[in-house]
């Protein structure tokens, strides 16, 4: 399993920011559990060795040393395996020209799967320092940009469409998005989160392709929690600093799309909505959360939108709206615009030119 010495084709890749802003795509040739762990938004998980096998030469490197774990790759890894792995590589690198790949600290394995494709006549550079590296200029990226960046925060009362706002924006970043979250208790999407790594990655690239000087980036009022992932503690903290504009929509224009996002669109509103309003029962109060609750019933049951209407308006009003009002009254100072969806939308494209000018 050790490197050829017939290729000169070693390339390393090392502007990591280059790398990362360019979305030209990685293979990621760490073993799936790693992989699991946290990742980078263009990558592709192609192993060289997969779970069982990197825990089997894991063992004997521990009990034999490097050049038995070595020959323990070469044999587990090997005849059609091997050929198997080695098409894989080269079909991604194929469709994707400009792809690098790495492991988990620019290594042997990388090193080993970049030799056996130049050897099968496709040359990819691998990453110097590998996943490890990247990772820290993530991390690095995330700090420098929430220091750097103009920000702007997006806020209004739950349903006012701050999300829809937010994709109009010049220049923005969707925290929910790349969480895969809406950030309330009713915030839990079809599939799961990405684990704290991906989404910190995913955010540090977002905030490269974002950090041209003179741009102003919005990103919506957040609480630090989205679903299960935190924001970052610097970015948190500059968006608790950032101007703030605030999306005003009568509750009836607010009912109405919360109805559509979370009951007409919804993939399983019979499921996902009663688990979710179980989660703010403390919050909510018993008795309040009995008479929603069983408005909330009756609207799935009978499948009328106008009763649907009527849970949702008294959540708004009973729930929702009294602790947003709360926590906007400590933000009054920091408030730069009011208007309707449209007026912010337009208010945000303004602001972003004027300062880039």
């Amino acid at each position: 399993m050790k490197p050829s010495a017939k290729t000169s084709r070693n390339a390393v890749a090392a502007d990591h920011g280059a790398l990362l802003r360019s979305g030209a795509g990685f293979i990621d040739v760490r073993a799936p559990v790693e992989f699991a762990k946290g990742a980078l938004p263009s990558a592709v998980n192609l192993p060289i060795l997969n779970d069982s096998e990197r825990a089997a030469v894991g063992t004997r490197y521990r009990q034999r040393g490097q050049q038995a774990a070595v020959a323990l790759g070469e044999e587990l890894v090997s005849g059609d395996v091997r050929a198997t792995r080695i098409e894989a590589w080269a079909a991604f690198a194929h469709s994707h020209p400009q792809c690098t790949l790495y492991c988990a600290r620019g290594g042997l394995r990388s090193r080993i799967a970049q030799a056996w494709l130049a050897e099968a006549g496709t040359s990819v550079p691998r990453v110097e320092g590998g996943f490890k590296s990247l990772r820290q200029f993530c991390l690095r990226t995330i700090d420098e940009a929430a220091a750097s960046l103009k920000l702007i925060v997006v806020g209004g009362r739950t349903g006012s469409g701050k999300t829809a706002v937010l994709a109009h924006a010049p220049a923005s970043i969707d925290l929910e998005r790349l969480a895969n979250h809406r950030g309330s208790a009713f915030g839990e999407q079809p599939s799961p989160q990405p684990p704290p790594v991906g989404f910190e990655n995913a955010l540090a690239v977002e905030m490269l392709r974002l950090s041209a000087p003179g741009t102003t980036v919005a990103l919506e009022d957040e609480s630090r929690q989205i679903g299960r992932l935190a924001v970052p503690a610097t970015l948190y903290q500059a968006m608790q600093a950032a101007p703030i504009v605030v999306i005003e929509a009568s509750l009836e224009t607010r009912v109405e799309n919360i109805l559509t996002e979370y009951v007409l669109e919804a993939p399983n509103p019979h499921e996902h909505l009663p688990a979710s309003f179980a989660r703010i029962r403390k919050r909510l109060g018993g008795t309040r959360h009995q008479e929603i609750g069983e408005l909330l019933t009756n609207a799935l049951s009978q499948g009328d939108p106008d009763l649907h209407r009527q849970w949702i308006r008294r959540l708004l009003t009973d729930y929702y709206d009294p602790m947003y009002d709360y926590q906007i009254a400590a933000k009054q100072d920091r408030i730069v615009y009011r208007g309707d969806a449209n007026a912010v939308a337009g208010y945000l494209g303004g602001c972003v030119v004027e300062v880039a000018r």
